[in-house]
């Protein structure tokens, strides 16, 4: 096999390997509340909320989210700050935006229903490849792959003689085997499947290869260094912190204020950095105008630094 070509099985060893997995899914499948649910909103809800989110932390905000926005159209017709407010303790605020913007939209182009193609998915706000497959999927029924990280590392360690732990092939080749992995009308839960393995055995520093239903047609079982995946940081950060985290205390430290009130830009520096001076108004204006630019806060005054103010948009 050549080292980047997609790993085939033959008709029974595939035929074996997709009923391993289903029935382990039927016996071990994790009960999900927004899982074998009729409810196109609410499972869409649970999709963005998953974005980049530990399940836990959206099993605790998807039912109260859920009940201040009980529809797409009280959603879509909901002030933007308080969609950021409720969405308080889900990180990555921008989230947020997109989903209300998403609703928006919804409303307006398709009457409050969700579009059953791709290409229309893909159009609207905060939804990319994964999250279109992922409503097509779990929504319609529809015959796709849902590639997760979860998905990829276990896939990656499944057909491929992975070094270590850290180690995962291509995105691209992950999809194209997930394609050819799909076993029609039993698409939903084939992925559920996967991703259940992936989050909950096939783990990305301690894999539990003695627990695993696929162990035995893994590639990488022996082979595999326990490794912990390098984090490089690029981003730009002050006193070692990243810039992310600052954007999420200005949200928070905004959230925190009743009604629309606003602060004052050097208040609002002294109340995320502690050392906050006149060297940092650059470093703070830089980020406030990222905030500014995804629709999270607005920014009001066109003097000097030390007058202008900002709230929750």
């Amino acid at each position: 096999m050549r080292k980047n070509s997609t790993p085939k099985l033959s008709r029974d060893k595939r035929g074996k390997f997709i009923t391993t997995l289903l029935i382990w899914y039927t016996r071990h499948g994790r009960t999900l509340p927004w899982r074998n649910i009729t409810n196109p909103y609410r499972i869409l809800v649970s999709e963005i909320m998953l974005q980049q989110t530990q399940v836990s932390r959206v099993l605790v905000k998807h039912p109260t989210f859920l009940k201040r926005f009980p529809t797409m159209t009280s959603l879509a017709n909901a002030r933007r700050r308080d969609v950021v407010i409720a969405w308080q303790g889900m990180g990555y605020n921008n989230r947020a935006v997109r989903l209300h913007q998403l609703a928006g939209k919804i409303a307006d182009q398709y009457r409050g229903k969700i579009p059953q193609t791709f290409e229309e998915l893909v159009a609207l706000p905060g939804i990319g490849k994964y999250t279109a497959n992922a409503l097509l999927s779990s929504v319609f029924g529809k015959d796709v792959p849902v590639v997760d990280v979860n998905v990829r590392r276990l896939l990656s360690r499944l057909f491929w003689k992975m070094r270590s732990t850290a180690e995962t092939r291509s995105e691209g080749e992950i999809w194209q085997l997930a394609t050819a992995l799909l076993p029609k009308g039993r698409a939903y839960r084939w992925n559920q499947a996967l991703m259940d393995i992936g989050a909950t055995i096939c783990t990305a520093r301690q894999p539990r290869c003695t627990n695993c239903p696929a162990s035995r047609f893994c590639r990488s079982r022996t082979s595999m260094r326990r490794e912990r995946p390098s984090r490089i940081y690029r981003e730009s950060s002050l006193g070692r912190i990243p810039n992310r985290i600052y954007r999420g205390r200005i949200v928070e430290r905004l959230r925190e204020r009743k009604g629309a009130r606003s602060i004052k830009l050097t208040e609002l520096g002294r109340r995320i950095y502690p050392g906050f001076s006149a060297r940092n108004e650059r470093w703070l204006q830089g980020i406030v105008t990222g905030l500014e630019r995804d629709g999270l806060i607005v920014v009001r005054g066109n003097g000097s630094f030390n007058s202008r103010r900002v709230s929750l948009a």
